[in-house]
């Protein structure tokens, strides 16, 4: 095992710095090629495994991820359990910029994307009644607790296909039954899933969306992004030691029912 635990997420997340005998590795897939190079490291005892989702450059808008090759290639360097920090916007009143919210289901309005491993041979019926690892979303809403940050422990993320922001009509429609609003967390947490990985998003909102009568711009959003930059990192580096050694939820078990045969 050369990680058990890995953060997806952009440049900010993780200080490679900061990790015991940092080196980085190029992992070649049947899907393809990740979205860049793996640092894997040692943090206060866990072995860590950091993927920019977008790439070092961020040069891969959301629907040109492989997110097939970046799941398959965290598994096979043996990880179990993965933090997803990304960045949403609101869908409602109470959910401010530069809140944290720890997700418990979706909504997919994703395209045309690879969302399964199993294309071919077996059918696989994954089950993601509940999305998401119970004891991770326990861990980081503990902790953003603790931090005094201003978070919320429940969620619905809807997930659109961009790079487009929504239309104000798009927007008041997902307001019905979303709370944030974002562009990749489907299909990583269902790969996640079907590779028996625990999974967590942890989004930090960067706008309202345009529901509210306010353009949403890049500007504004990396702006809020940079802001809370080191909170995001504070959050990581309190949550990553205090997740349980060894795993007691269901998801190391996803594939037992899924296969039709």
């Amino acid at each position: 095992m050369d990680a058990e635990i890995a953060v997806i997420g952009g440049t900010g997340s993780i200080d490679p710095a900061e990790l015991q005998d940092a080196r980085r590795v190029e992992i070649k897939t049947p899907f393809g090629n990740p979205s860049d190079e793996i640092t894997l490291g040692t943090f206060q005892g866990r072995k860590l495994a950091f993927l920019p989702r977008h790439g070092k450059l961020h040069a891969l808008a959301p629907h040109q991820i492989n997110y097939r090759a970046n799941i398959f290639a965290l598994k096979s360097l043996g990880v179990q359990r993965i933090l997803s920090p990304c960045a949403v916007g609101s869908l409602q009143k109470q959910i401010r910029p530069g809140d944290f919210v720890i997700a418990d289901q979706f909504f997919d309005f994703t395209r045309g994307r690879e969302r399964t491993f199993y294309e071919s041979g077996r059918v696989c019926h994954i089950s993601v009644a509940e999305p998401f690892c119970p004891e991770l979303r326990s861990v980081a809403g503990a902790v953003a607790k603790a931090l005094s940050f201003s978070h919320h422990t429940q969620g619905t993320y809807v997930c659109i296909e961009g790079p487009r922001f929504s239309t104000k009509a798009e927007s008041l429609f997902f307001r019905a039954f979303g709370h944030v609003v974002g562009m990749t967390l489907v299909p990583e947490a269902v790969l996640a899933r079907e590779a028996e990985i625990c999974y967590v998003p942890i989004a930090m909102v960067t706008d309202w969306d345009v529901w509210k009568e306010e353009p949403v711009s890049i500007e504004k959003v990396v702006a809020t992004m940079n802001a809370n930059t080191e909170k995001i990192k504070k959050l990581l580096q309190y949550a990553l030691p205090r997740i349980p050694a060894q795993r007691a939820c269901g998801c190391k078990d996803a594939l037992k029912h899924a296969f039709v045969a």
